[in-house]
């Protein structure tokens, strides 16, 4: 026990540390480039776990913030690839928007959201820089449209391999998230004093029984999770290839005036298949080629 430590990057980790409202305030400080002295006060407005479906296995688990100037700043972290990532943060920050107003309101009630997204793979593949933020501009000339929206993202595998001495707070934090041995969280945390209290507050957690059986429930959903998808996508491209090869057995078979039955025992034979998956490939194929 005295050696474990809890990985931030796993989003139960980060949550719990972001229950520390100094680690919480540093970190919110460093992406959105404020001094910490003006960040007053924080709240964490949502303590569990997020299910967008019933039958959601993995479910969101993000940190929702409230600032005390009333901006609302939702927090996730995503390990595996996910291509569609800007499309769901665009969502879910529109629908953080949209739930502020309720019906008969003025839309001056409406107050800027913030999305974070830390990723755990690279989102923008042509971009070397490890942090992007956007906000919504006018094309040609750049002039802000709204300032009620806007996204950062983090992209944890373009960090830099060395942290130099002239580093940005942001960078401390995003090695901190992406650490995983003691050496590592000693070095950065006595660099800044409140990512020293995230560490403080990640040693607690891990040294806490029920909190650590949640933490590792969670990383093998996470892992599960990501499994899942894997193999999913390894079945799609085996079945794109079966089907591939079906089709072109299916062809030069019609070409070579075979018989339907032996286009079906060569399927079977070929492709290691049923007679039933055989029809269904002849159904698939037969009528494009006949």
């Amino acid at each position: 026990m005295a050696e474990f430590l809890m990985k931030p990057k796993i989003d139960f980790a980060f949550k719990e540390i972001m229950m520390d409202e100094k680690a919480r305030i540093g970190f919110l400080a460093s992406v959105l480039q404020l001094d910490p002295g003006d960040i007053k006060e924080t709240q964490i407005l949502n303590p569990y776990l997020r299910k967008t479906h019933e039958d959601d296995k993995l479910g969101i688990l993000d940190v929702r913030i409230l600032m005390n100037d009333d901006t609302m700043i939702d927090v996730e972290i995503q390990l595996s690839e996910l291509s569609v990532w800007p499309d769901r943060s665009l969502f879910y920050a529109a629908k953080m928007y949209a739930e502020q107003i309720e019906p008969g309101q003025k839309y001056d009630v409406l107050n800027k959201c913030v999305s974070i997204s830390i990723l755990d793979f690279a989102l923008f593949k042509e971009e070397a820089d490890f942090y992007s933020c956007f906000h919504i501009r006018e094309d040609t000339r750049g002039f802000l449209y709204t300032d009620k929206m806007e996204f950062h993202v983090i992209e944890l595998p373009k960090l830099p391999a060395e942290l130099k001495e002239g580093c940005t707070g942001l960078e401390l934090w995003a090695k901190f998230i992406n650490a995983e041995r003691k050496e590592e969280f000693d070095m950065i945390a006595e660099r800044n004093p409140y990512i020293k209290s995230a560490y403080d507050q990640l040693q607690i957690i891990s040294q806490d029984r029920q909190k650590r059986m949640e933490y590792e429930a969670r990383e093998k959903a996470i892992r599960d999770y990501s499994q899942g998808m894997y193999e999913a996508e390894q079945r799609g491209k085996e079945e794109g290839i079966k089907e591939g090869r079906a089709k072109e057995i299916i062809e030069s078979g019609y070409d070579f005036g075979v018989s339907e039955q032996d286009i079906l025992g060569r399927l079977q034979k070929k492709l290691q298949i049923t007679l039933e998956q055989a029809e269904e490939y002849m159904k698939m194929f037969g009528s494009q080629t006949a």
